[in-house]
């Protein structure tokens, strides 16, 4: 997982409420068992005016012209800025990896749902919550100025407007650790390979029969 620490980004304007896994990543392509891929498909019954399937060259299909992420001055962006309850519905994993495939790294709404919101930090997306009415100061201002960036600082939990005014926002300490460091849970878990490995060791010394199991 890459690690989060300051990040500058142009900002794309998602105007919705309460937009679901399901339009982020639709259900026909969950069926890939790979963790990559998705990100060619995010929000696709949106962004295509044809159906899309698993495996499809994107270069055939018909984009829509009215979609927020078609508009070339929207290229590239980095930070999605979202309305209340952003990623509500079932629970797939599939929905933040398509995002940050697609290239985002930060979110900013004023609520999310639950679970999407914890897998987010699971796969290096940083989801800030602020008011609405900060959210909705930063729909009129990017908007208004083609090209408009962010920063984000992680380590200082703000966001910096072009102008430099700072807007805080909350992370708990440990989501902000793995971030920081660039650690999802096998990450985690892999700081302590070396104890890992000296009590598999020292189990085996013991138990010397697991050897066999192990293997049958």
């Amino acid at each position: 997982m890459n690690k989060f620490t300051i990040h500058q980004g142009l900002v794309a304007p998602m105007d919705r409420e309460n937009v679901d896994t399901d339009a982020l990543i639709p259900k026909q392509f969950l069926k890939s068992i790979r963790r990559t891929g998705f990100g060619q498909n995010l929000f696709d019954e949106w962004r295509y005016l044809d159906a899309g399937y698993p495996g499809q060259d994107p270069t055939s299909r018909r984009p829509n012209p009215d979609f927020v992420l078609n508009q070339s001055r929207y290229t590239g962006a980095s930070i999605l800025l979202a309305r209340k309850n952003f990623g509500c519905g079932s629970s797939r994993e599939h929905a933040p990896w398509a995002l940050e495939q697609y290239g985002f790294r930060a979110l900013i709404a004023p609520s999310y749902a639950d679970i999407f919101f914890n897998n987010c930090f699971k796969n290096g997306l940083l989801p800030i919550v602020l008011s609405e009415s900060q959210v909705d100061s930063l729909f009129h201002e990017v908007q208004a100025f083609p090209g408009y960036t962010l920063t984000i600082d992680l380590e200082r939990q703000v966001v910096v407007k072009p102008q430099g005014e700072e807007l805080p926002f909350d992370v708990q300490a440990f989501r902000k650790y793995c971030l920081l460091n660039g650690l999802d849970d096998i990450g985690l878990t892999l700081r302590h390979a070396d104890k890992i490995r000296s009590f598999e060791s020292l189990r085996l010394t013991q138990k010397p029969w697991l050897a066999h199991a192990m293997t049958a």
